[in-house]
């Protein structure tokens, strides 16, 4: 009976009952909240393609059902996933109220297995990358005591699990859930990043066809064609701790794309209770780049596809692609007061103006695309933020 435990544990955990619908978010507006003109109600059907990136708590399913096993009747799961995220929670499903349960995710743009059964703990990671922006054929499954995950018709990944404990027969309720887990995140073999900016569609899953539930009134639809990069609607911005960049070795930030399509704060920094230290606005009005540090101000027109900004103990210095020299602004505690302070208490907000307090209320949000983020010449992933609301981490409407 062991292939058929390895059918009911890990294929049923992929029933979703999606199918593809094709729409995307370049039907609207990209400096709108992209999930405004597109209504879905708390029940989803199953014909939804489905964004995993809406906003949430970051483990929290974006949507779950629950069937009865008995109501399974096929053995095999397909569908596509298209991102340029490298991690984050595919699909999860469980028996038993949560006591047996399976999860596909991303870890590194590598599909990753993880099964719970009857106390028995297994981790599986292969395949190729799928972390490309190009959509990928997902298709799951069981051939005697291995459960093969098959992309675009190439075996990507095998996993067996079989034991002497294990029920001859599994009956009950089965829960899945999509973009999230319904288990303690501690439970994981494997611990990961859960937000994952992509989507899925095009679904074949195992004759499931009852409704699901949303975890949000509407669904924010997919854009149809996509770059890397990250997407700020005007409504939201990340937040990280200062701390986590230290000062003492130079903190150097280069920011990436058209900076004449963007409009609103790019760049903030600030401690609690403390004035603004810097701020990086752009108007898309004047096509004119504004950079505030302390009582400093430098005006730039939006020319530029890049700027460098670096940020040492006694000096700040400016730096665009098309610049001849570097602009220096010193730093000392009469012109930039509590400089070195914020930089170890304070935060630094991406795509937004940061608020007074340490709620992080924000204001004067970016709408547009940063292609590409790096601190100290590493792409600095917005999903590892104390905070983010209302943006897409590695991708952009092209």
């Amino acid at each position: 009976m062991t292939g058929g435990l390895l059918l009911s544990l890990c294929l049923t955990l992929l029933g979703l009952g999606a199918e593809g619908q094709g729409n995307g978010r370049d039907k609207f507006d990209v400096k709108r909240v992209p999930n405004e003109p597109y209504a879905f109600q708390k029940e989803v059907s199953g014909g939804a393609t489905v964004y995993l990136g809406q906003d949430r708590d970051i483990w929290r399913p974006l949507i779950h059902t629950t069937v009865n096993l008995t109501e399974i009747s096929s053995i095999k799961s397909s569908f596509q996933l298209r991102t340029y995220d490298p991690e984050g929670a595919v699909f999860y499903g469980d028996t038993k109220n949560g006591e047996d349960w399976f999860v596909l995710s991303l870890k590194d743009g590598i599909p990753l297995m993880q099964i719970s059964r009857e106390g028995i703990l297994v981790s599986v990671a292969g395949g190729p990358k799928l972390n490309d922006g190009k959509w990928h054929l997902l298709e799951v499954s069981n051939h005697g005591n291995f459960v093969i995950l098959e992309v675009d018709g190439s075996e990507g990944l095998a996993v067996s699990l079989e034991s002497k404990q294990m029920e001859g027969v599994i009956s009950g309720q089965l829960r899945l859930a999509l973009g999230g887990i319904l288990t303690d995140k501690e439970k994981m073999i494997v611990q990961f990043v859960p937000q994952m900016d992509g989507c899925v569609r095009k679904g074949s899953w195992l004759n499931v066809s009852v409704p699901w539930q949303a975890e949000a009134d509407e669904l924010w639809p997919c854009y149809q064609n996509i770059q890397p990069g990250s997407f700020f609607p005007g409504t939201g911005f990340a937040i990280f701790n200062t701390s986590v960049f230290p000062i003492e070795q130079g903190v150097k930030i280069d920011l990436w794309g058209d900076f004449s399509q963007m409009d609103g704060t790019i760049l903030s920094i600030r401690a609690p209770g403390q004035e603004l230290l810097f701020t990086l606005v752009a108007n898309n009005n004047t096509k004119e780049a504004t950079l505030t540090f302390g009582s400093d101000k430098i005006i730039m027109m939006e020319t530029f596809k890049r700027l460098v900004i670096t940020f040492q103990t006694d000096l700040l210095l400016l730096q665009d692609e098309y610049a001849s020299k570097t602009t220096q602004i010193p730093v000392s505690p009469v012109s930039h007061p509590g400089y070195l302070t914020t930089w170890r208490e304070g935060r630094i907000a991406i795509g937004g103006l940061l608020g007074e307090g340490e709620d992080n209320v924000g204001s004067q949000f970016l709408a547009g695309c940063l292609e590409k983020i790096q601190v100290q010449e590493k792409d600095l992933d917005l999903d590892l933020a104390v905070k983010h609301m209302s943006i897409s981490s590695h991708s952009c409407p092209a």
